[in-house]
């Protein structure tokens, strides 16, 4: 890796790199500020005053610590690897999953792709996992790809990369065979290729080609393989899975519905490591989860926080010894696999020690039958809001609006689980949403009510449906629209993805939907209200979901009502930034700073997406989780109204209070919506509804 030159070293900041108070470093850059720095100079290209900003310290302080690193063998032509493995969320993930070595690269708030980061970090680690005359099996991937594009490895002999699957003809960059020549190239290898498609019609010739000679002899170049290098594929709908053609002439949702939370070399497997039943078992060319983990080297390069679901089961599941990721999605395993040495290493606190007769194990609640908390709910609304909903054919969790089908128009069916109020079911009515499937607690509906409430919006123009990025309502939602069709109803399908703090930028089509539901509902209501064609209302709620931005802090947990527990534990003086709206651990855990401060972090988040000029307009959400009262929620919008007139950028409209809750969790998202003048127009067209009217 070519390095700049650094700047020559100034006075000011001791030689020890100790730190006091004021230069506090913000726990996304862990516990040795000389391997952030680094990185952040000689990899990813930042100048020492952008560093200096990042991780909350003086210029001089960064300038110190470039120098000491050099004088410590810290970096010399490359971040030492070993230093990337010595960080805290490394260490803890060797202990926890008993890893053979974990590199961590850091969080960087999307100033490069993570993709490449990662690529990176992979081809630093390769020379030291690696010996001669190995052979290396290399599944496919954006992230293995990008390994073999940054890695130049001459000082090994006698190596073989075999490809790991079989290939295809598709004309995405990170196939098979692109990724083993890649790889190959990189490290001065023979490359095996598997010459045999990755998924066959049927088993009988899947045992057809194994017999042939040639499959026979790659095959067991594949067996004889003593290190293994792949990606880890979520499941979510814009993962490697879905968009690279493979899987085409199989539904997914047979795998979503037994379980399959991500893929490992073209094999599924549940959240606990095992293997997931299906269409593809007998019918894919590749090496078997069985084979993968005999493997003695065994080196997974993945990140991104909709990834740990699908890393955790690999881990879980004996997949990984040497894994490679970034420091937010390490904590967000850790976390989701209940390691919570982390946090208190992280935080350089002692553990607090309570005594039992002081901590209240249980939350208060308006509660009868807690199993019946959702139907009780829902009788209240429907009893409540007559005025606008109604069932459809007498069950709760399909509601259509009042107002009814009195022309021919575009139905908007949206939908979700119950516990986000007054989201979903609040925004049904005139000028909005024509009906809602509601599901149980943080869960999708069924497909049933869906296509119950996809019969009641058809007016014969067709139906759109749209809903947050899960995986749940992914499949409930497809499944429905499969069933709508058959019955002669036009679906499109617009999934909301404003959580920005849910996945890199070059990641967008994988972000969770929050917050900014409420506005993408508002535009899609409107269009369809309008009379616009199906496809024209897709295309502008569309657009409105591209220019909507989201991010939340939580400061307390919320409490499911069935056990009045919290659902996730934060310290008493810690927040979660990047918090989901079903309780999913957020992004980073930091210190609790002023509202000023959380407020201008979310909103150099958002301007570092939303490219605005001197004179745009925007429309405001300071949207409550539950728990946070208006005098809070006025106090964080103050300032996002400082920080857009700083910009010269003017709040054409604004709401604050409780759209998009959590519960009872303590809590704030912002949501910033970037207008033009089409949705300008859609954003203040007429609508009532329960929680919603716009005259």
């Amino acid at each position: 890796m070519t390095m700049k030159t650094p700047s020559p070293r100034k006075g000011g900041a001791n030689r020890g790199g100790t730190m006091d108070g004021s230069d506090a470093i913000p726990l996304r850059y862990g516990d040795d500020p000389y391997v952030w720095a680094c990185w952040l100079y000689y990899e990813d290209g930042m100048t020492q005053s952008e560093i200096a900003e990042a991780m909350g310290v003086s210029r001089a302080t960064v300038n110190s610590y470039l120098a000491d690193a050099r004088e410590k063998g810290i970096v010399n032509i490359s971040i030492e690897p070993a230093r990337l493995a010595s960080l805290t969320v490394a260490q803890e993930l060797k202990r926890h999953f008993g890893l053979t070595d974990c590199l961590v690269v850091p969080s960087d708030d999307n100033a490069r792709p993570l993709i490449d980061r990662l690529g990176a970090a992979g081809a630093q680690a390769l020379p030291k996992l690696l010996k001669s005359g190995d052979t290396l099996a290399v599944a496919w991937g954006r992230t293995v790809l990008s390994v073999g594009e940054h890695a130049g490895i001459t000082s090994l002999q006698d190596m073989t990369v075999v490809q790991a699957t079989g290939g295809t003809t598709a004309s995405f960059p990170y196939t098979p065979e692109l990724c083993a020549s890649a790889v190959a190239r990189a490290i001065a290898a023979r490359c095996v290729n598997i010459t045999a498609p990755a998924v066959v019609r049927s088993p009988e010739l899947l045992q057809m080609l194994l017999d042939e000679p040639l499959v026979r002899e790659q095959f067991a170049t594949l067996a004889r393989s003593n290190r293994v290098l792949f990606g880890i594929s979520s499941l979510r709908p814009n993962s490697t899975i879905h968009t690279s053609g493979f899987f085409e002439s199989v539904s997914l949702q047979d795998y979503l519905a037994a379980g399959a939370v991500g893929v490992v070399a073209g094999r599924f497997i549940d959240e606990r490591g095992r293997p997931v039943a299906g269409p593809l078992d007998h019918r894919t060319v590749g090496i078997s989860l069985d084979l993968l983990r005999r493997i003695g080297t065994r080196i997974a390069v993945a990140g991104g926080f909709d990834k740990v679901p699908a890393l955790l089961a690999a881990l879980r599941g004996g997949y990984v010894n040497v894994l490679i990721t970034d420091a937010a999605t390490g904590h967000g395993i850790l976390r989701a696999d209940g390691g919570t040495a982390l946090d208190s290493r992280l935080s350089h606190r002692p553990k607090l020690v309570q005594t039992l007769s002081t901590y209240r194990s249980h939350v208060k609640k308006f509660l009868n039958n807690p199993n019946e908390v959702v139907e009780e709910m829902l009788d209240g609304v429907v009893k409540a809001h007559e005025k606008y909903l109604k069932p459809i054919n007498g069950s709760h969790r399909a509601l259509a609006a009042r107002s009814g089908r009195g022309r021919k128009k575009v139905g908007l069916v949206i939908g979700g689980g119950t516990g986000h109020e007054p989201c979903f079911l609040g925004y049904v009515g005139k000028g909005l949403a024509d009906a809602v499937a509601v599901g149980n607690i943080f869960s999708s509906p069924p497909p049933d009510p869906i296509v119950q409430c996809a019969e009641a919006a058809s007016g014969g123009a067709g139906v759109l449906f749209v809903y947050g990025n899960y995986a749940g309502d992914v499949m409930n939602f497809e499944m429905a629209a499969e069933i709508a069709e058959e019955k002669g109803i036009r679906v499109q399908t617009v999934l909301t993805t404003d959580d920005i703090a849910s996945s890199p930028i070059e990641d967008r089509e994988g972000r969770r939907g929050v917050a900014g539901n409420f506005f993408i509902f508002k535009i899609a209501g409107a269009a369809c209200d309008r009379g616009l064609s199906l496809e024209a209302c897709a295309a502008v709620t569309r657009k409105a979901n591209l220019r909507t931005y989201t991010m939340g802090v939580a400061l307390e947990p919320g409490a499911m009502p069935q056990t009045r527990r919290h659902n996730f534990e934060i310290g008493p003086e810690d927040m979660e930034v990047g918090m989901g709206i079903h309780g999913e651990p957020g992004v980073t855990r930091e210190r609790i700073r002023s509202a000023d401060e959380i407020t201008d972090s979310v909103m150099d988040r958002v301007f570092n997406e939303m490219k605005a000029a001197p004179g745009d307009r925007v429309a405001v959400l300071v949207n409550s989780f539950g728990a946070t009262p208006l005098m809070e929620l006025y106090i964080l919008f103050r300032r996002v109204q400082q920080r857009l007139a700083a910009k010269d950028i003017l709040i054409e409209a604004n709401w604050i209070g409780h759209y998009c809750t959590s519960l009872d969790m303590v809590g704030a998202s912002i949501t910033i919506l970037h207008l033009d003048q089409e949705l300008s127009e859609l954003l203040h067209h007429p609508c009532e509804t329960a929680f919603l009217k716009i005259n």
